[in-house]
């Protein structure tokens, strides 16, 4: 039972649970109890039989059988109602799935689930079953908010370099000490995600192979957290330049897109029409661009 805020990294962790155990080859299932309503996550659970209700037009494995040998991941587990954990906490206590409409079929699944809600206030009202939470609770793991553990930021910043790197084919290799003093004093509220969404927007508007302070500066500013008054004061040039960085990494989005403009915004993570009112305001020529593009 993973247990922390949200966008501490849950998913990660079991991700990274998966990968390093001896089910590494068998799949990995997730599913995010949330995010599916009621009437419906029975069905993506255990599955149902042809005709067992309306819409049912064939047969189909649920969540539980199609990580069979493997792990299924319950993200948002809390969310899930009373009569839908008593049907999971058989799994866990039978080791097999009863499709909506009556088969039942053996499964073997290690169960890994999440929450960033407190089970114990949960148990106390009802709305989680105990039994159940001492069933998943036989290996538990808390995840402290991203500002408790800032030795972690280094090697996450490696990690999601890596992987924007192959997602944007790109060929960033670190951050400037500039730059990761900026991330190493922001307080984070938005967690390990918080940091992946900054990080892959620096990767994608970085022009050389190390992402500078005034990227990283620009993401913050963009993504509404800013930067704490302490780093506002150090780099106090930074502040005095914002409109000149603006309309760097505006040229940077428009010359890598070709000049195409609904591509520059999506580069940015701004709307087309608010790239327009910038390149209007910078006096940038976009049709020079495409012409040196061609």
């Amino acid at each position: 039972l993973i247990t922390g805020d949200t966008g501490t990294g849950k998913e990660l962790v079991a991700e990274t649970i998966h990968h390093l155990s001896q089910r590494r080859y068998k799949p990995l299932v997730k599913l995010n109890c949330a995010a599916i309503p009621e009437g419906l996550l029975e069905s993506e659970l255990f599955g149902h039989e042809k005709g067992a209700f309306t819409g049912a037009i064939s047969k189909r494995a649920g969540k539980f059988e199609m990580a069979d040998q493997g792990t299924i991941f319950l993200d948002e587990i809390g969310d899930m109602s009373l009569s839908t954990q008593a049907k999971v906490l058989r799994v866990l206590e039978q080791k097999e799935v009863e499709r909506l409409g009556g088969s039942t079929v053996k499964v073997d699944v290690r169960v890994i689930a999440a929450t960033n809600q407190d089970l114990s206030q949960a148990m106390k009202e009802k709305r989680f079953r105990e039994d159940l939470y001492f069933r998943l609770s036989g290996f538990p793991i808390h995840l402290p908010p991203l500002r408790q553990r800032k030795e972690d930021i280094p090697l996450l910043i490696e990690h999601f370099i890596h992987e924007a790197n192959q997602r944007l084919g790109k060929d960033v290799q670190g951050v400037s000490s500039d730059a990761m003093k900026i991330l190493m004093q922001h307080q984070w509220p938005g967690n390990v995600r918080e940091l992946r969404n900054i990080v892959e927007r620096a990767v994608a508007l970085a022009e050389g192979r190390i992402i500078t302070a005034d990227i990283i500066a620009f993401c913050l500013k963009k993504s509404g957290q800013g930067l704490e008054p302490g780093i506002l004061q150090v780099h106090s040039s930074l502040r005095e330049t914002v409109e000149e960085v603006e309309r760097q990494l505006i040229l940077n989005a428009l010359k890598r897109s070709g000049g195409v403009q609904t591509e520059a915004a999506q580069i940015l993570g701004i709307t087309e029409k608010n790239l327009w009112k910038k390149i209007k305001k910078h006096g940038i020529d976009v049709r020079k661009i495409r012409n040196n593009s061609g």
